[in-house]
């Protein structure tokens, strides 16, 4: 039950904080930062407006950007992460639950954490952000932004990447993925 106390009423408590009876403190979900869920990415079986088809979509599009860009660091990282890809790729199958791709996920921010060239990295850590769009929808984009940083350290045009990354967009999440882009500055 709400106390009905919430930061205006006393002048020690931060803005965006209400007071739960009995003595919990809760952020209010409009005064969080805008590093807030994106609701569009939700589930519909979570509540969302995201289709399954959607969904797989995403995952989908996640897996070719991060995979675009695996030769960058093919030498070092290939196996680990063509076979976290495999396992992203195979749950739009319904071939591998969402905790395996999880678990994918994990062991590539894992390898991501254990390399120092700042490529290899991005890569890993764009495949990690791909595979965890099993879990969470809206890693998706952060597949591709890890992509673009991979593209940029290594050398190469960042708009040649990012404009095929667009072009790899199915029409039924064009407008979602696009406009993300564009909230998030990616």
């Amino acid at each position: 039950m709400w106390s009905g106390i919430t930061d205006k009423s006393f002048g020690w408590l931060k803005p965006g904080v209400v007071f739960l009876y009995p003595m919990v403190w809760i952020y209010e979900i409009s005064k969080r930062s805008s590093k807030m869920r994106d609701r569009r990415f939700v589930a519909e079986h979570r509540g969302g407006p995201l289709k399954k088809e959607q969904h797989f979509q995403l995952m989908i599009w996640a897996c070719d950007c991060a995979e675009n860009v695996l030769y960058l660091s093919e030498k070092t990282t290939g196996e680990q992460l063509k076979k976290a890809l495999c396992t992203g790729r195979r749950w739009t199958e319904g071939k591998a639950k969402a905790g395996d791709a999880m678990k994918a996920s994990v062991a590539a921010h894992a390898l991501a954490r254990e390399l120092k060239d700042p490529v290899s990295v991005a890569v890993a850590r764009s495949v990690g952000q791909a595979v965890a769009t099993a879990h969470m929808a809206d890693h998706s984009p952060g597949a591709a932004w890890y992509a673009l940083k991979a593209v940029k350290f290594a050398g190469e045009p960042v708009d040649i990447e990012r404009k095929w990354q667009d072009e790899q967009l199915p029409e039924e999440i064009k407008d979602l993925v696009l406009s993300a882009r564009k909230i998030k500055n990616i």
